[in-house]
């Protein structure tokens, strides 16, 4: 079950509902668990590494996001008080053969993360793009983030 609590903060981690009137660039994220461990020290206390496959969608079609794919690794606190926190990185290629990562990052116990470019080549490189995340949807081994931001 812890898991599956993890597995949700993976997806939440990684790029969601709501996010601010200024967005620009709105999507989802669908994921598929690749490998999944968890180290857990005691009841309730618990560090999970997760790497994901990741495919991302757009609202807007023509937005340079979308159908990018590749993948997301991250690493997961849970704390006995029931609070997860994480933070990793995303990798992906578009169809172009341009690459981007992110970064993304999940306060303790939020809903909502945050995510920033850290790199990328072609239409990507020097990008500055940066915005939120939520989950959406989690059966355990595929989910659903809602993301969104300022891209620019």
């Amino acid at each position: 079950m812890r898991h599956l609590a993890v597995s949700a903060a993976t997806l939440a981690g990684i790029l969601c509902f709501g996010g601010a009137r200024a967005d620009n660039c709105v999507g989802n994220d669908v994921l598929v668990n690749l490998y999944a461990n968890t180290l857990e020290v005691s009841k309730g206390h618990s560090m999970t590494t997760s790497v994901d496959y990741s495919v991302l969608t757009t609202d807007d079609v023509k937005n340079i996001y979308h159908n990018a794919t590749g993948q997301c690794s991250g690493t997961f606190l849970a704390t006995p008080d029931g609070k997860v926190a994480g933070s990793g990185f995303c990798i992906r290629k578009d169809k172009d053969g341009d690459t981007q990562s992110i970064s993304f990052d999940l306060k303790p116990g939020a809903d909502k993360g945050g995510w920033k470019s850290v790199g990328g080549t072609g239409k990507f490189a020097g990008k500055t793009d940066s915005g939120w995340f939520q989950a959406a949807v989690n059966d355990g081994k595929m989910s659903v983030a809602r993301w969104g931001g300022t891209c620019k």
